[in-house]
């Protein structure tokens, strides 16, 4: 078959081992239930402009992540899988678009497109993107977009390549802000430097194009700070210069080299044979064009996310393309004595990590690794393990670069499929709610008020469909952007215990017979709160009291 058939055939094992089992477990705290949640009472408010997230507004992001998510629910239900099919798509589509750039980089080698496309789409860091709902996937595929649109312009001209760029620069600062030029912005200044490329002179589509990008990812921002000036501080320093340069803005904060350490371990086991590729390789032998790749594309964004004090795993997604394409590039010189060494080394490494996916239910009952893990789960990798010996030992395939690819699919089919199971049984480890929706469901308690102590709970309101009183003990995170409300009709959803004008409405809340879900303890000076419940039951870290 044609390298183009194989990309669409491993996109189609790639998405249907994503939507198995893709709604078997609810959504999990803390970004994915916040954007779960913000979407489900978009779609129920039809207020487009102006996310909620319980009940008050919520500006951390720009608004095209919620749209997504409404939508999504909108189109296929409001339950898990319609938060989660649309970024499953978007990792779908950015592989395409690896397809692309791994064309135009290796010179329309379709063959190298190729592993660049699966590489990218089974690094386990975009499994995770794809699975766990943020702005990072659908930031990814844009700057992904932007940058192969700028790209294929250069090699080949076109304005309507000069269009997907802008358009996707656009979209992507809809989606994150100014972080969202990063990518695009290192693939150009990669393209030019020391290369001697000519330069292309600005044309009308150019200026079009630019008046594009302000119409797409200005105009929601210009609305807001026209409607209430203070957002011009909100968001230009607030979500801009705090965030980047103040850990505590967002409790965010990890150590610098909080990336060097994770970016490689998320990324095996192609980190591995990258790094040992790159020092074993003359840097004097590597073309300027993969030279700029690994400065432009993966260290300098690399250093700019170390350097900022907020760090989370996804947001330094922009390197691993250049991460990918650099390792189809370095181990393409390999000879095929030494491909079929990394052939061995990382069949063993599949083979090591499905062994101990198949003892996992005899690790969690003798370890206390605090995980349920049913015996049935261990058929997943057993049987991942039987189809790759038998698959690789009967086909009759002699180059090495195939069959490497061929497991490495196999390999991550078996993860997702076995990743699934484990998720649906440890929901509540996993900082999920349905099992808590699922026993007031079972108590006949729904149509109660649900009061949740000190602890900011969106899965629970999008697994009952219904807001939830925040009680605020002291906690940050339930700090919320009330200056934007138009009235005090936010005490309805948020309570601030420690605000005695807020006593009597905390009061005429538990005549009602309530419930209440408690993490950990109540504070000592809270504990007059008890008397007005008279059952309990603990779930997990949770107790349910009504």
């Amino acid at each position: 078959m044609t390298s183009r058939r194989w990309l669409w055939l491993f996109l189609l094992v790639l998405g249907a081992a994503f939507l198995l089992q893709l709604g078997s477990w609810g959504p999990l705290e803390s970004s994915e239930a916040r954007y779960s949640e913000i979407g489900r009472e978009m779609l129920k408010g039809r207020d487009w402009l102006h996310p909620r997230l319980l009940g008050i507004q919520h500006f951390h992001k720009p608004p095209l992540t919620y749209w997504l998510t409404a939508a999504g629910l909108g189109l296929f239900g409001e339950n898990t899988l319609g938060v989660r099919l649309l970024p499953v798509l978007a990792v779908l589509l950015q592989v395409v678009i690896m397809y692309g750039l791994g064309l135009l980089l290796f010179q329309h080698d379709r063959a190298r497109a190729l592993a660049a496309a699966v590489i990218y789409g089974t690094l386990p860091v975009i499994l995770i993107s794809a699975l766990n709902v943020t702005t990072d996937a659908y930031l990814a595929t844009l700057e992904l977009a932007a940058a192969y649109g700028i790209l294929r312009y250069y090699h080949q001209g076109g304005p309507r390549w000069l269009y997907l760029f802008w358009i996707g620069l656009g979209l992507a600062f809809l989606t994150k802000g100014p972080v969202g030029f990063i990518l695009p912005l290192m693939v150009m200044l990669g393209f030019y430097v020391k290369q001697g490329q000519a330069k292309r002179p600005l044309t009308v589509h150019h200026w079009l194009g630019f008046a594009l990008f302000v119409l797409v990812g200005l105009s929601w921002y210009l609305y807001l700070m026209a409607e209430d000036p203070a957002f011009v501080r909100y968001f230009l320093y607030e979500h801009t210069v705090e965030r980047f340069a103040n850990a505590a803005t967002f409790n965010r904060a990890k150590p610098w080299w909080f990336y060097l350490v994770l970016a490689p371990a998320t990324s095996l086991p192609w980190a591995v044979a990258l790094i040992v590729r790159a020092i074993q390789t003359p840097w004097a032998s590597v073309p300027r064009q993969w030279r700029n790749v690994l400065i432009f594309w993966v260290l300098v964004p690399l250093l700019f996310f170390s350097l900022s004090k907020s760090k989370l795993l996804l947001y330094v997604l922009p390197i691993f393309p250049g991460v990918v394409l650099l390792t189809v590039y370095y181990l393409g010189r390999c000879t095929e004595a030494a491909l079929h060494r990394w052939y061995v080394s990382i069949l063993a490494f599949y083979g090591l990590l499905l062994g101990l996916l198949c003892m996992l239910p005899v690790f969690s009952a003798v370890f206390p690794l605090g995980l349920e893990v049913r015996p049935y789960t261990a058929a997943y990798p057993a049987a991942g393990v039987v189809v790759m010996v038998l698959l690789l030992t009967l086909w009759t395939q002699v180059r090495i670069a195939p069959r490497l690819l061929v497991a490495t699919v196999l390999f991550t089919v078996t993860l997702l499929l076995t990743a699934k199971p484990i998720m649906q049984q440890n929901e509540l480890a996993f900082n999920g709610s349905r099992p808590l929706a699922q026993f007031i469901r079972d108590k006949n308690l729904q149509s109660r008020q649900v009061l949740v102590y000190n602890e900011l709970l969106p899965s629970l309101a999008f697994e009952l469909v219904q807001l939830p009183v925040s009680l605020n003990d002291g906690n940050s995170s339930l700090n919320r952007e009330t200056q934007f409300e138009p009235n005090n009709s936010w005490h309805k959803y948020l309570l601030y215990l420690d605000d005695p004008k807020q006593e009597p409405l905390l009061g005429s809340l538990l005549l009602q017979q309530p419930v209440m879900l408690v993490k950990g303890d109540i504070k000592p000076e809270r504990q007059w709160m008890l008397r007005y419940f008279k059952q309990q039951q603990k779930l997990g870290k949770w107790t349910v009291l009504w």
